[in-house]
Formats: C-alpha cells, sequence, structure tokens
C-alpha cells in the first residue's frame, strides 16, 4: 500500500504490483479462488508535510495522488479486484475495532515520554517533521524515522543537530503520553511463527534474515499514537486521547482487511471478506519491497495473534483463542522483493530520481514494462533497469523471437489456408519432431508453473521466452514456404502446430503481458476467456 503523497514510480511496479499481478492471473487460470488487494497509504507526516507545503489539505492531496495511482495501475493492466484508501470510513471503523478490542483486553501499555516539541509552531513534532544529521553516515538530511541515505532506522533524539521542517527551529523536549504495542510480548511467538516458516523453505532467505535480525535485537515496544491532527482517532473520550491519532504503521497493514471488507460490500456480500480473513484454509501473500518486511512479517502477525486472544492478554505470550472462535489468519507468504536500481542509481523520490510509471506508460506500451520488468526482477538481489536493456529486450525478444514467430505463422496461413486452421495428418504429428518438441514444451511448462508457484518470477517469464525460441526454431527448421510445394501436407502439419503454440505460447505469456496475449488470441480465433493454465501442456 503506497503513500498518496507522490506518483508511483518503477519501484513500486518492479517491488509490488508487478509480481503480485502475475501471481494472481497464473493462479486464475489455475481456476483457484484468489482475490487481488491493496489500496493507498493515506495517513502519516509525508502527507501532512506535503500538505503543508503547498498549501492545501491532507485530504486534497491524497485525493490527487489516489487518482494518480489508479490511472497508473489500469494502464499498468494491473488487475486489482479493490483498490481502497485507508481514508474511508470502512478502513477508520477497522481500525478503530482493532484498537478498542487490544484496549479492552489490556495488552496495551501507556507511557509517559520526551517528545520534541516546536515552540514556533506550538505542536509536537512526529518524527518526520524532524530532520538533522544521521549518527552512522553523517547525512546531513536524515529524517527522524529513518535515514535514507544508508537505511538506518532512527528516533529523532538520535539525530545530529535536530531541526523542526516546520519552522526550522531547534525543537524543545517535552512531556507527552502515548500508547504502546508490546510487540516484545510476542517475541516467542514470533520465533515460532518464524522458524516454522524457515523450515518449510517456502521462505524467500532476504525475509528469513531481516526478520531474525529484529528478533536477535529483541523486540521492544511500539508507539501506536501520535500527536497529529490527520490520520485515524484514537476511539476514546478522555483528555488523554485528545489531539491523538493512530500510528501509520498500525493503521496502513489493516488496509488489507479493510479493503476486502470494502469488496465484499460492492459485490453485496458485506460479510463475504469473512470467508477468506478467518477461514484456515486461506493463504495469505503479502508482495512487498525488502524495506517493508518488518511490517508484514512481523509487526502485521503480531497485531493478528493479539487480535485472535481472548480476555486479557497474559504478560508472556496472551492466551490463545478458543478453536471455537474465528481466528484471523497470518500471512502464509512474504515474497519481499529486493530493490530496483535504475542505471545503477538507488531510487530517491526525495532527489527528484526516479521513473514514474505514468510518464513511462505515455510512451511505451503497458507490456513492454512488464515484460522488460519481469525478467529483471529483483528476486534475490538488487538489479537494475537500464534504458539499453529496454531496448534490447522490447526488440530482440518481444519482437524478434515472439513476435516474429507469431507474424510468419499467421500471415502464413492466411495467405496458403485462407486464414482457416489446415488438417493434419495424425500420423505426421506424431512425427520424431513434433515429439521431442512436444517433451521440450511439457518440461518448460512444468518449470514455469513450479516458478510461479514459489514466486521466482524471473524464472517463469525467462523460461517462457526459451517456448517461443523453441517454436521458431521449429518453424524454421520445417520451412513451410518450401514444404507447401513440394509436401503440401508437412505444410499442413507444421502450420497445424504452429498454430498450436501460438496459442500455448498466448497462455503462457498472459500473465506477464496480458494485452499481447490476447492480441495472439484473437489473431488465431481463440476465446481467451477458455483457455485454462493445462492447456499449456498438451
Amino acid at each position: 500500500m503506497p503513500y498518496a503523497n507522490g506518483e508511483l514510480h518503477l519501484g513500486h511496479f518492479a517491488g509490488t504490483f508487478l509480481p503480485a499481478d502475475i501471481y494472481v492471473r497464473y493462479k486464475r487460470l489455475r481456476g483457484e479462488d484468489i482475490i487481488h488487494i491493496g489500496g493507498s497509504d493515506e495517513h502519516g507526516v509525508p502527507i501532512t508535510i506535503r500538505a503543508e507545503k503547498e498549501g492545501i489539505t491532507p485530504q486534497a492531496v491524497v485525493d490527487r495522488y489516489h487518482a494518480l495511482h489508479v490511472e497508473a495501475l489500469n494502464k499498468a493492466h494491473i488487475a486489482l479486484d479493490n483498490y481502497s484508501r485507508t481514508s474511508l470510513p470502512v478502513h477508520h471503523e477497522t481500525t478503530q475495532e482493532f484498537f478498542l478490542d487490544m484496549e479492552a483486553k489490556g495488552i496495551f501499555v501507556k507511557k509517559t515520554e520526551q517528545q520534541f516539541y516546536d515552540a514556533e509552531a506550538k505542536m509536537f513534532l512526529s518524527d518526520r517533521y524532524i530532520t538533522g544529521t544521521c549518527p552512522v553516515c553523517g547525512n546531513p538530511e536524515a529524517n527522524g524515522d529513518q535515514c535514507e541515505n544508508c537505511g538506518t532506522y532512527l528516533s529523532p533524539t538520535e539525530l545530529i543537530n535536530p531541526k523542526s521542517k516546520l519552522t526550522g527551529a531547534t525543537p524543545i523536549l517535552r512531556e507527552t503520553l502515548h500508547w504502546y504495542f508490546p510487540l516484545g510480548r510476542y517475541q516467542k511467538q514470533l520465533e515460532a511463527f518464524i522458524d516454522a516458516k524457515e523450515k518449510s523453505g517456502e521462505w524467500r532467505q532476504n525475509v528469513i534474515n531481516y526478520s531474525r535480525t529484529w528478533l536477535k535485537q529483541g523486540l521492544a515496544d511500539r508507539a501506536i499514537t501520535r500527536d497529529l491532527s490527520w490520520g485515524v482517532k484514537v476511539p476514546l473520550h478522555t483528555d488523554e486521547a485528545k489531539g491523538k491519532v493512530i500510528y501509520v504503521w498500525y493503521d496502513a497493514v489493516l488496509g488489507y482487511i479493510s479493503s476486502t471488507k470494502e469488496w465484499a460490500t460492492k459485490l453485496g456480500e458485506r460479510e463475504k471478506w469473512r470467508q477468506y480473513w478467518l477461514a484456515a484454509d486461506t493463504r495469505l501473500i503479502h508482495f512487498i519491497g525488502k524495506d517493508n518486511v518488518v511490517f508484514h512479517a512481523l509487526m502485521f502477525p503480531a497485531m493478528l495473534m493479539a487480535k485472535n486472544e481472548t480476555g486479557n492478554a497474559d504478560e508472556s505470550s496472551g492466551e490463545a483463542a478458543s478453536e471455537t472462535q474465528s481466528k484471523y489468519i497470518l500471512p502464509d507468504n512474504v515474497p519481499a522483493s529486493e530493490f530496483m536500481n535504475i542505471e545503477g542509481k538507488k531510487f530517491s523520490k526525495s532527489r527528484g530520481y526516479a521513473i514514474y510509471m505514468l510518464d513511462f506508460l505515455s510512451k511505451f506500451p503497458a507490456d513492454t514494462l512488464r515484460y522488460t520488468i519481469a525478467m529483471n526482477y529483483p528476486e534475490s538481489r538488487d538489479t537494475d533497469f537500464s534504458w539499453k536493456d529496454f531496448q534490447n529486450r522490447v526488440n530482440g525478444e518481444l519482437a524478434d523471437t515472439l513476435g516474429n514467430f507469431v507474424k510468419r505463422v499467421v500471415d502464413f496461413t492466411y495467405a496458403r489456408f485462407d486464414g482457416i486452421v489446415p488438417d493434419a495428418d495424425t500420423v505426421l504429428l506424431q512425427g520424431e519432431r513434433e515429439q521431442t518438441l512436444e517433451s521440450e514444451v511439457a518440461a518448460k511448462v512444468k518449470i514455469i508453473s513450479e516458478a510461479y508457484e514459489t514466486f521466482s518470477i524471473r524464472t517463469g517469464v525467462f523460461e517462457t521466452m526459451q517456448v517461443a525460441g523453441l517454436a521458431n526454431k521449429y518453424f524454421n527448421d520445417e520451412a513451410p514456404w518450401k514444404s507447401i510445394k513440394e509436401n503440401p501436407e508437412q505444410c499442413k502439419k507444421t502450420i497445424f502446430v504452429a498454430l498450436n503454440l501460438c496459442s500455448r505460447i498466448a497462455m503462457l505469456f498472459y500473465p506477464v503481458i496480458p494485452e499481447t496475449a490476447q492480441k495472439i488470441f484473437r489473431m488465431i480465433g481463440v476465446d481467451a476467456k477458455s483457455v485454462r493454465w493445462d492447456d499449456a501442456s498438451t
């Protein structure tokens, strides 16, 4: 759920939206029940800071950027079932219900703490309202919560020479009261959770490593309230709660639940969300970037564990919910990606070094972006987007390998067989070359299927293009432009096989380049809605 304080760039697309979309499209071709949920994260200090800079309201900021997010995702053919907003009433209600439930169970801890205060602006300063020098790398423009240069998570008091972003004044420390989520109380449960995921071998090692680093350091209590006016209000009618909102780290991840609720309501089945979030056989999968691992692999699971408790929380681990009570599912997998850089440099919105999706899509077809990013998907290491690589992949692979094969087959069919699939001799279809080709394609389909099942997007796309390469080779070796004169039956067989390959390749490419796949289906007269993944094997 990206922040609605700026446009979506290729980093968002590569790390989150494209791999999720490919996976969802693949699963639907397999006939599985799957919903693709997301939304804009519309609270938090970055949004209020932008609003203040522009002299507009936070609502105006998120309205603008949410619309731009939706436009970019639609143009990129990202097929979400629901793309929600955390500023909607359904989200506020969901977040407040979680808060009240945990408050009633005595899970939260209240603490009085020292927080920076801007005397000129007469307000407490949240971490993002403070800037200063990073104590780790010396970056003079570090934020109060994290240094963008070295990635270190910080607290405002760790900054050297802190300054208020509002007035430029040096802030002073004052006491304020906040609610804390006792993350450390769930340390043992989370360790067991991560242990089980590591033993399963299904989680990426980078996710395990990031999680273990946090666990090894020991999980500390984490503030869940802030002194702000923009956000989900703390739903308590007390003096202590006045002027406080729920911290965005707690609020944002609940957007997956509220977005599912909104989706169900749009269907006219308000309670249908329960069939997913409260069903033990549901698999919850988070496609995210590595900078969000801690929130999805540790913090959100801890929140769900707390929600699933009954009665007053035990100080060590919490009392488990009864077996008869519906419980929220925990994440089944968190296939976090590494980062995608541009021409060897890291994306940086603050420094203006980014390629924005709408800019890209105003100049190039969506499928060219989808294919290039998928072939460079940062699955296990940081990867790089370069314009030279983009050019080579579009011209050398999409055009020369895939496009060339389909065009030659279709053009030949129309020129020599009036656009009708020729009847082929069944004996010829069982020829040695055809049997070898069939074995090779079947082996590739198996690899592609296994790749997508394990979130290995790059492998899946690479092997799909290999199938197109096999088809090209077959067509060249068969040379139907010669056999049409010398052996017409041989030519019919070749075109029959080639058209079948066009259909199978279109289906295999559908999760990655859906617009191109649909064009191929139309060219060869196949109803795209009728195809299933298993068709690729025959």
